[in-house]
């Protein structure tokens, strides 16, 4: 199993869910929405007030896969995320040790 993790802009989150939907494999995702800022190398703050609201709104996107389907669920919102700008966010995968429904069907 794997875990994808993505910060994306909330703009394109309808984009990247109907493209995940239509993706074999999509099991459903969770989605929070989060504040993010850029690294000092990428935008350099003018004075403290700036720094305290560089601050944008993004949204979290976090799904448990099958290994068999996590690249291609990963580059499906890699590339519906992007607009091809800084500040597109991010989005990494990660191994899962253990997963478990808390719901088992029959219970």
């Amino acid at each position: 199993m794997k875990e994808i993790k993505a910060i994306i802009r909330p703009a394109r989150l309808e984009d990247v869910s109907e493209a995940l939907r239509v993706t074999p494999g999509f099991p459903g995702m969770t989605i929070t929405q989060v504040e993010g800022c850029s690294s000092p190398l990428r935008h350099q703050p003018h004075g403290h007030k700036e720094e305290l609201l560089d601050y944008s709104p993004k949204v979290r996107i976090e799904l448990i896969v099958d290994d068999q389907y996590a690249l291609s669920l990963y580059d499906t919102i890699k590339q519906m995320s992007s607009t091809n700008h800084v500040g597109d966010g991010i989005v990494w995968m990660t191994a899962v040790e253990r997963f478990d429904y808390i719901w088992q069907p029959g219970n």
